[in-house]
């Protein structure tokens, strides 16, 4: 978490604003959006105009702590340290991420992290959290590169059934024709903020798409998920269509994924590949995987946080159902992604395939980098790689081989991270007991829900 502000940072902030602020006027800019993503995966804002910038970076943006118990609807709950109407906190942009938005003329837009009226950090910002985790990483010499996958589906119009935007066979050149102007747009705004965009391309779901882009530090990472699903959200507005990240679109259909790539280094090294373990994993890189894959089941909690989440997270879907990893291998929730012969060195890393964009994901990255961290301390070794679809296999073989299925709904995924003490530990006790609040208010709203019910409720709320 970081210190408490002093009136030397407050002044220093204060500073940088009002030289950004300088430059955003004079290019038209007349807003700032702050946003910081709630325990429910949604993301909110408070704006203020570019000449508040300065008051706002050093003084804060007033938000009641409400919103760390809402869900996805916006109905509330209550548990021990979030909900109801007292309180008040600070949002304090972080200058550093200061973007211009290419799609939304006029304004620009940051990142909050968020504070109480003394100055202190507040022990529910997700944002906050990861830096810690990062920081404890650092401590211990290590660094970690990461990036989310987005993956969305285009809908004609603006009403709320979903109509595909286009046609063609999944990852089909046809799809990329039908819409060549509008994905042009979202590769040219994000290219416009500063975004390095990898790759873009058709998905197999009805009017799916996919981008992927250039790793991060973790945070960074996660404000990078953050613009970029707000870039193409407005993109998708100025075409006339509607853009939805939620995990399910259709009942009968494949879901939108949100994959973490993660990779670890040290010294400017990378542990993901030039070692003696399993394709080339570092003994810490190989720690740091398992103790990823150790802890799936309590990580679905947050990282599959929808009761939408589930109706994805189904077998010989590509979700990655069972509590394995291997090699490419797609089925697997633990995927080792070694890049080709000769560029392994940079380009080799593991991909979480088991959670969806309903997370937060400065939370979601929390809680892997402390998974990673304690399988880097305790030594831990991953088991024997899968190099099949799990459910192919017979339970017997299934069992012989210790390969279980990830929880199937959220009740069990919550059960799992109440039980997890480590995961307990590094989001601590507030925001532990408030992840629980939230997952059992969606479960309660959507009680005896059937699945069409569940989509349709959920489908435009990411």
């Amino acid at each position: 978490m970081p210190e408490p502000l002093t009136a030397p940072e407050r002044a220093r902030r204060a500073e940088h604003a009002r030289t950004a602020a300088a430059g955003l006027s004079a290019d038209g800019v007349d807003g700032v959006a702050v946003t910081w993503v709630d325990t429910s995966g949604v993301t909110r804002v408070k704006a203020v105009p570019t000449a508040r910038l300065e008051q706002a970076a050093a003084w804060g943006v007033g938000a009641s702590p409400v919103f760390d118990a809402f869900l996805l609807d916006d109905s509330i709950v209550s548990g021990r340290y979030a909900g109801g109407p007292v309180g008040d906190l600070r949002l304090y942009p972080d200058l550093g991420r200061l973007t211009r938005l290419a799609a939304a003329p006029g304004w620009a837009w940051a990142p909050a992290d968020r504070y109480d009226q003394e100055g202190r950090p507040h022990p529910l910002d997700a944002r906050g959290l990861a830096r810690r985790e990062a920081d404890r990483l650092a401590g211990d010499g290590y660094a970690v590169r990461a990036a989310f996958e987005i993956e969305w589906c285009v809908s004609l119009g603006t009403g709320d059934d979903f109509v595909p935007a286009c046609r063609g066979p999944a990852y089909g050149m046809t799809r990329l024709t039908e819409l060549a102007g509008y994905l042009r747009e979202v590769l040219t705004a994000l290219a416009a903020q500063g975004v390095a965009v990898e790759q873009l391309h058709p998905e197999y779901a009805a009017g799916q798409y996919e981008v992927s882009v250039a790793a991060a530090d973790p945070v960074g990472a996660a404000d990078l998920a953050v613009l970029v699903r707000e870039t193409v959200r407005a993109v998708t507005a100025r075409h006339g269509m509607r853009a939805t990240f939620a995990p399910k679109v259709l009942a009968g259909g494949v879901g939108n994924g949100g994959h973490v790539h993660l990779s670890l280094w040290r010294d400017g090294m990378s542990l993901m590949s030039g070692g003696p373990g399993p394709y080339g994993l570092t003994g810490d890189g190989e720690g740091f995987a398992a103790g990823i894959l150790e802890r799936l089941p309590a990580l679905l909690a947050v990282g599959a946080p929808a009761v939408a989440s589930y109706l994805r997270l189904v077998p010989s879907h590509w979700a990655g159902a069972f509590a394995c990893w291997g090699r490419e291998n797609r089925e697997a929730a633990l995927r080792l992604v070694t890049g080709s012969e000769g560029e392994r060195d940079r380009a080799a890393n593991i991909e979480v395939k088991c959670v969806d964009l309903a997370a937060n994901p400065y939370l979601l990255v929390a809680a892997l980098l402390a998974a990673g961290r304690t399988g880097v301390a305790a030594g831990s070794r991953l088991p024997d790689p899968v190099e099949t679809d799990p459910a192919a296999m017979d339970e017997e073989t299934r069992r012989k081989r210790g390969i279980a299925a990830l929880p199937g709904t959220l009740t069990e995924a919550v059960a799992a991270f109440e039980d997890d003490r480590v995961l307990g530990e590094a989001l601590g006790p507030e925001m532990a007991d408030t992840v629980v609040a939230v997952r059992r208010g969606e479960l309660a709203l959507f009680d005896g829900a059937e699945p069409d019910d569940i989509v349709e409720r959920s489908r435009w709320r990411y």
